[in-house]
């Protein structure tokens, strides 16, 4: 771990960035900036806290070992696991990722990894034994995925071939726990592609605490269209089997309106092998966003979510008999969001979840009998986070916008109220221990690159575990973020940042680049540490302008609700709003202003440059939304309801009825791999376009998914969009 403790002694010649360090100005490459390698800053790898609440893990600077840490002084104290004390037979050569079982006595391990969809990955897995450091392979076939240890650790759940399979350690036995998995039919243990990327899940199995019960999701897509996009070999990671004809893949993706999987939750008992299906009434039309244990063998905690997403039930459910108690419930009148209703943690007498009934997102406080303890949380604020519970004080940790939404504060709510851990502002996150006394307090601000300090339960300093200070002197003369406030047409304050050329000119005028992403309960305006080809554009003569308009996050209830139904139509104006004040300022060319965004930001792109008062004289839209029947269900159906619904609300929010406005110069770009915002929604707006006789720009990146995270995809992107810039501003 790179400079993991860093030694008081050494800190009289190595102050922090900006005081005695003193680094000659330097001008950075567009590497320096989207080369995730050299852009990114050191951290913690891959740290987890270990039973007993006084030592945490982490993987070693080289990757071939798991180490143990003390959280009183971050000293090294052991090896949990090392590539090179591996005895017996079974022996492997590196590892991508690790979990550890509850007692602390197992490891799971998986490596030769196969990236699917953003989360998921098929993958090799092998569980480390402790104690007598040997290896054992899981299934020699490989290609599995979601594997996951009992608490035990004497058993493994895994998903081969859409089926469950259930690995006993100690007999060496492996069985089928489900047989009817199918490809794009039937799928267990896993989610399908709507759930991972929309809920954030890659797993839905899991143990009872008695590891007697093995719980779980089934999922029939049965029904669900099949899409398909085109495979070609390309030269960063060569396929040659399509070198000559195309491939494709085909998967299950529900576009809004269409038929999406459906769900039950089952329950296999371990010892009499047999499987049962919950009665929960299930529709076809629910969703199961959550499944957990609630402390007890017998009592399952059951999410549904009904398809227009705005009543949620919580079920409390007896796996051996599956009767099913609802304990709890939400509404909205218009979509209930995930950043509240995942933010739950079940106790053996209680549970907290989160709610945005008050108009902001608190902790409510039930017991298993439905009824409400307490109120953890109120006023006018967002709970962001919550880390956890400790019992003698009755205490919850938590992450909070008590300082203003575009700050992070780790705070502790008890019967006393909310008290700001480091009443600062920037951008602080917890890692606790398993006791809650300690935790790994990873702080950041617009100017200060992550900084990762022990902390006790106080939020009192206990060592510095890496500060970044090479780093920070590596970027000093890096543009930085000025936040500001401007109002939209209603006479909202939206907040906002500006990111200007490290040796800015006041005198002068520069071209403007709006930036924007804008997407129902987003967040791009945080005092935090970040760096990308934004802060490279800056640094060479650009303001870059990003604005948090309505919809976007942690603001109140009522703030984001106004884009209910309407996409497109309020984030719009309130761009246009901040680019005409923008174009306003003395340091702004007006002749000179162009507008950027990726994904939902491509979105509102192409309807800001579509817009019949459009300011720009150009703008970019990378793998853009051009019209919301082309997206996934969950995604658009819980800020749209489906078309059938509201299909005046989808007109207006069509990119494809509004071309007819657009003047201004367009470079359009996508993934050819993209299997979150199809290409095809490219292809469908540049074919209206043609139709039109309207000239543009297009940029297809063959094989790259919607992240254009390989090769040096990134870096050629920003190139790409300075070219545009500097051709149609300067």
């Amino acid at each position: 771990m790179t400079k993991h403790i860093l030694l008081k002694s050494l800190l009289a010649g190595v102050l922090a960035f900006g005081s005695a360090m003193t680094v000659e100005a330097q001008t950075l490459s567009v590497e320096d900036f989207c080369d995730i390698k050299k852009s990114s800053p050191a951290r913690i790898k891959d740290m987890r806290p270990l039973s007993g609440g006084q030592e945490y893990a982490a993987v070693s600077d080289d990757g071939r070992s798991i180490e143990k840490f003390s959280y009183k002084t971050g000293q090294k104290t052991g090896v949990l696991f090392s590539l090179d004390n591996v005895k017996g037979e079974l022996k492997i050569d590196k590892f991508n990722g690790y979990s550890i079982s509850a007692n602390g006595r197992k490891i799971l391990l998986w490596n030769n990894v196969e990236k699917l969809y953003r989360r998921s990955f098929y993958a090799s897995f092998y569980v480390y034994d402790v104690m007598r450091s040997t290896l054992t392979c899981v299934n020699k076939k490989g290609h599995l995925r979601g594997a996951i240890l009992s608490h035990d650790g004497r058993m493994v759940a895994y998903t081969l071939d859409n089926n469950i399979r259930l690995a006993n350690l100690d007999y060496g036995t492996d069985i089928a726990v489900t047989t009817d998995g199918e490809l794009n039919k039937v799928i267990y243990g896993v989610p399908d592609w709507g759930y991972e990327e929309e809920f954030g899940i890659d797993n839905t199995m899991r143990f009872s605490p008695d590891d007697q019960t093995l719980s779980f999701i089934r999922f029939d897509e049965s029904k669900v269209p099949q899409y398909r996009f085109d495979l070609y070999s390309n030269f960063c990671e060569p396929m040659p089997e399509y070198e000559y004809y195309p491939g494709s893949f085909d998967y299950k993706y529900p576009l809004a309106g269409y038929n999406n999987s459906v769900v039950q939750v089952q329950t296999y008992n371990i010892d009499n092998r047999t499987v049962k299906t919950m009665d929960l009434g299930l529709g076809e039309k629910d969703y199961v966003p959550s499944l957990e244990y609630g402390g007890a063998p017998d009592r399952l905690m059951v999410m549904v979510l009904n398809r227009d997403q705005n009543h949620l039930r919580l079920y409390k459910v007896n796996p051996a008999s599956t009767v099913a108690h609802q304990i709890y419930e939400d509404r909205s009148e218009a979509w209930l969001s995930p950043a509240a209703y995942q933010m739950v943690r079940y106790r053996n007498d209680a549970f907290v979840i989160g709610s945005e009934r008050s108009g902001y997102r608190h902790l409510y406080e039930y017991n298993y009998a439905g009824t409400l303890l307490r109120t953890v949380t109120s006023g006018d604020y967002n709970v962001t986070a919550l880390y956890g519970y400790e019992p003698k004080s009755r205490a919850y940790y938590l992450q909070c916008t008590k300082n203003g939404p575009k700050n992070r504060n780790v705070a502790r709510a008890d019967g006393k109220g909310l008290t700001l851990l480091n009443p600062g502002t920037g951008t602080e996150s917890a890692r606790f221990s398993e006791t809650m006394g300690y935790f790994v307090r990873t702080y950041s601000n617009a100017s200060t690159p992550p900084q990762y300090t022990l902390c006790n339960a106080r939020g009192q300093q206990l060592a510095e575990l890496e500060m970044n200070r090479e780093y920070a002197a590596r970027y000093a003369s890096a543009p930085r973020k000025e936040f500001l406030k401007v109002k939209n047409a209603a006479g909202e304050e939206m907040e906002a940042f500006v990111i200007k050329p490290a040796n800015f000119d006041p005198s002068r005028q520069y071209p403007l680049l709006m930036q924007q992403y804008n997407g129902p309960d987003s967040q791009e305006v945080l005092d935090a540490w970040k760096l990308d080809g934004l802060f490279w554009l800056a640094q060479e003569g650009y303001i870059i302008a990003t604005v948090d308009g309505r919809g976007t996050g942690n603001r109140s209830r009522a703030w984001a609700n106004a884009v209910y139904k309407q996409l497109g139509k309020y984030e719009t104006e309130d761009q246009l709003a901040a680019a005409r004040y923008f174009a306003s300022q003395p340091y702004i060319d007006a002749n000179r202003t162009a507008c950027f965004g990726w994904s939902y930001g491509g979105y509102m792109s192409l309807m800001e440059l579509t817009a019949p008062d459009s300011p720009f004289k150009c703008g970019v839209a990378m793998a853009p939304v051009t019209d919301w029947r082309y997206y996934d269900a969950i995604y658009t159906e819980r800020y749209m309801l489906t078309p059938q619904q509201n299909e005046a609300g989808y007109d207006q929010a069509s990119t494809l009825l509004r071309t007819d406005n657009l003047k201004a110069r367009l470079l359009i770009m996508s993934g050819t791999a993209d299997d979150n915002v199809h290409f095809y929604n490219t292809l469908r707006f540049t074919s209206k376009l043609t139709q039109e006789g309207k000239l543009f720009d297009m940029m297809a990146y063959t094989g790259f998914e919607h992240s254009l995270r390989m090769c040096n995809a990134r870096t050629m992107l920003y190139r790409k969009i300075k070219d545009f810039l500097d051709l149609n501003l300067k």
